[in-house]
């Protein structure tokens, strides 16, 4: 029976890899949880203290029943086995993963707890296997004294979970899919059984751990066999921020972020607008006279930004904070850099704090429905904000929440917050009241109030190139706000105020008519 090593040995005992990497395991999967579960349930901090809280559990029942188990059977053969148990289970995460979390869904739950079922099950088991190799390895020590094994145990364990904690966040989820970063978490169990039982390669564990390795290959490989419950995928990739794919169904191409649809072109007409969203975009210029220069906070697949550069006479910046958005945006989306249209990779407040550039109108796209950064959406941000418009500038805010009953709290507390910055604001529903949908939200520097005749008037004899009349009809300048707080840098609880929308189906309405401009148009003239 090996133990660790004694002071002096070269090389780290069998009991000591097993601890190591049983640590890089538990907090590999701990991260590449967040991956997985935010696509179906978002990555709120309800989310994220449910993964928290499943793992200590799981790691916690785990380290109390290996304690009582370790000294009869404590065993590097057995902590073999639990390695091939983890492995297996680890393929069953990245064969059925999706199937697993679309039907944990389903559950009944407030909304806030909607994630716990989920991690629960998919993570609970290999996380508590994982949890006897640490007194396992304790029991099989030679140092003297249960207080000096136990140290040094944990030492290791916890060597292992840093290891885990950073290669996962730095390395493994910016540069392969989920299933990859599984199936590597997965060999890896497996190839420490494979050295807990050596030399012999004749023993039943070293006979499954070439079963279970087998086993993981097939799970990775039919994961990824481009097919998405939103249809085909042309591309698909972890990102340092997010889960991408891009995904084609008939004419028309999707990207989706976390599985929310982001952005969409139509193949056969890449000028259409697809989402009909993307033409409220337009809503600014008959608000504000002679537009020049417009910043997009937000890229995705780019529809506003590749129109405002094509049929208007201005030049846009936008500030998207993925590289990899931005590599999509290029090699699938048509975006092309030119001197009317520069992107910048970096976070949007940072680059409004750090340029000394004046707009004409600010575009805030950077919202979805699960994950809001509350650092685009306090009164200080709109601040600064305002310090960047130019006298008669206005923001553009894209907003996904209900307008008005349950689902509405976020939209209605940026709008109380707007109104603490912005003279007159204005809000613009995509969808029927009582549903999670795009509302945009325009505020304006001008203190004079715009009425609904007056922007249809405008429309009328303003050559924006679209007609936005439907768009107009859904003009709203008031929300109630007494029952929601103003957003600021000490207290933006996003998090609470999305809590409402989890379970609503967010709709997404499609553009019934191609209204995009065939030519040059001015952006604000009458």
């Amino acid at each position: 029976m090996d133990g660790f090593g004694a002071a002096g040995d070269r090389w780290p005992s069998k009991p000591e890899l097993a601890v190591f990497v049983s640590g890089v395991a538990s907090m590999g999967l701990e991260i590449l949880a967040g991956r997985m579960i935010a696509p179906q349930f978002g990555s709120s901090i309800y989310t994220w203290g449910s993964i928290i809280g499943v793992f200590l559990a799981a790691l916690s029942y785990g380290y109390h029943r290996g304690g009582a188990d370790a000294a009869v059977n404590a065993s590097n053969r057995r902590m073999a086995r639990l390695f091939l148990y983890t492995a297996t289970y680890v393929a069953v995460l990245v064969f059925a993963g999706d199937l697993l979390l679309g039907w944990t869904a389903t559950f009944p739950l407030p909304s806030r707890f909607a994630s716990l079922p989920a991690v629960i099950l998919l993570f609970g088991p290999p996380t508590y296997l994982l949890g006897f190799i640490s007194p396992y390895a304790a029991e099989l020590s030679r140092k003297d004294g249960l207080g000096r094994a136990s140290g040094h145990v944990y030492a290791v364990g916890t060597v292992g979970s840093i290891v885990g904690a950073f290669a996962t966040t730095f390395a493994l989820i910016p540069a392969l899919d989920v299933e990859l970063i599984g199936l590597l978490f997965g060999l890896a169990s497996v190839a420490t059984a494979v050295v807990l039982v050596g030399p012999s390669l004749t023993d039943p564990p070293a006979i499954g751990s070439a079963a279970v390795a087998l086993l993981l290959v097939l799970a990775a490989t039919s994961g990824t066999l481009g097919v998405s419950v939103h249809g085909p995928v042309v591309y698909q990739t972890q990102t340092p921020y997010q889960e991408l794919r891009v995904v084609e169904t008939g004419d028309t191409r999707t990207l989706y972020l976390d599985g929310q649809p982001h952005s969409a072109m139509a193949l056969d007409d890449p000028d259409r607008h697809v989402f009909e969203y993307t033409r409220y975009f337009h809503l600014p210029l008959l608000v504000t006279d002679d537009v020049d220069r417009v910043l997009f906070i937000g890229g995705g697949g780019f529809t506003g930004p590749k129109h405002f550069a094509d049929e208007y006479d201005v030049t846009v910046d936008v500030v998207e904070i993925d590289p990899e958005v931005i590599d999509v945006a290029k090699r699938y989306f048509d975006v092309e850099e030119s001197d009317r249209l520069r992107v910048h990779n970096a976070d949007g407040r940072q680059f409004l704090r750090e340029t000394n550039r004046t707009y004409d109108l600010i575009v805030l796209d950077a919202y979805r429905k699960d994950k809001v950064p509350f650092q685009l959406t306090t009164v200080e941000f709109m601040r600064l904000a305002s310090d960047r418009l130019s006298d008669d500038g206005v923001l553009f805010a894209n907003v996904i929440s209900a307008p008005s009953g349950p689902g509405s709290e976020f939209y209605r507390a940026e709008y109380k917050t707007m109104s603490r910055v912005y003279p007159q604001v204005y809000s613009f529903r995509t969808a029927s009241p009582g549903v999670v949908q795009n509302i945009g939200v325009v505020a304006s520097k001008n203190r004079t109030r715009i009425s609904k005749a007056e922007l249809h008037a405008r429309n009328d004899r303003r050559a924006i190139g679209i007609d936005l009349e439907d768009a107009i009809d859904t003009y709203s300048h008031t929300a109630k706000t007494d029952d929601v707080p103003v957003l600021r840098d000490d207290r933006a609880p996003v998090d609470s105020l999305l809590d409402s929308m989890a379970g609503q189906r967010y709709v997404v309405e499609q553009n019934r008519t191609n209204a995009s401009a065939d030519g040059t148009a001015s952006a604000a003239s009458d």
